[in-house]
């Protein structure tokens, strides 16, 4: 079970506007050890891949698939109006050599919701249209999932995900000597970057409490994209880093994202 020992509240600012609130459910940050080298080829040179040692001694970078469940999508002035769908974030994690700042760096989003052209179509966003299932049971006694399942049918990005959750709080990430600095890098970064359609680099900045994650384990985890960007071998688990789950998180999406000079 977590550990009932949470850390403040974060300060948020007030969302207003164009700006997002959703409720994320069946959230898992699954992370791979990827070449530095590989990943520098998909990322604009502002950004510098955050490395780490791994266990084997090797210098290596950190990329996630982020799946997840927005049960309440809603802008903040229309809060009558609300959407329910699957969504799953490719990430990796960076440093902004202007700013010092532990960010993001996304190479898309696939969406299962037609609201998807306002995004890639208006912002001009890497977000692409998905058939994207959950297949979870929570426990709510235990703390933990008993079944973790999500599958993605895109021509941009399928995906293939089972999961075991252990219901226990992670005591440790490798490549990190202490716990509080990997979970911040993997799990609170703030601001995010990206290729847009158009070829500019664009960003936008997001909020969420501290999360208080379990460890989980990939049985099954084929991320065609990652294989087509030569970062991991579609299907095979050896480079996995770790993998994070909750059941819930509030979330704010600050809008609209904004063109990077």
């Amino acid at each position: 079970m977590t550990s009932p020992n949470k850390p403040p509240t974060l300060q948020r600012r007030q969302p207003r506007g164009i700006d997002v609130e959703t409720a994320l459910l069946n959230f898992a940050i699954v992370t791979f050890m990827v070449e530095p080298s590989a990943l520098r080829r998909h990322v604009h040179p502002r950004f510098e891949p955050e490395t780490i040692i791994a266990p084997d001694g090797t210098e290596k970078a950190l990329i996630s698939v982020v799946p997840f469940v927005d049960s309440d999508f809603h802008f903040v002035h229309l809060p009558q109006l609300k959407w329910r769908f699957g969504q799953t974030n490719y990430r990796a994690y960076v440093r902004d050599t202007q700013t010092d700042a532990h960010v993001v760096w996304f190479f898309g989003t696939v969406l299962d919701s037609w609201t998807n052209v306002v995004p890639r179509f208006l912002w001009r966003l890497p977000w692409h249209r998905a058939r994207i299932e959950f297949d979870c049971v929570y426990d709510e006694q235990a703390g933990r999932f008993t079944r973790y399942q999500m599958s993605a049918a895109s021509e941009w990005a399928a995906a293939e995900l089972t999961l075991t959750d252990t219901g226990q709080s992670p005591q440790t990430l490798p490549g990190f000597d202490a716990l509080g600095t990997g979970l911040s890098l993997l799990t609170h970064p703030m601001q995010g970057y990206y290729y847009r359609r158009d070829g500019k680099v664009g960003g936008y900045e997001i909020w969420h409490d501290w999360l208080q994650t379990t460890v989980g384990r990939a049985e099954v985890a084929r991320f065609p994209l990652l294989a087509r960007l030569n970062l991991v071998t579609e299907g095979d688990v050896s480079t996995l880093h770790s993998v994070l789950l909750q059941r819930r998180t509030d979330f704010t999406i600050y809008l609209p994202p904004h063109k990077v000079a």
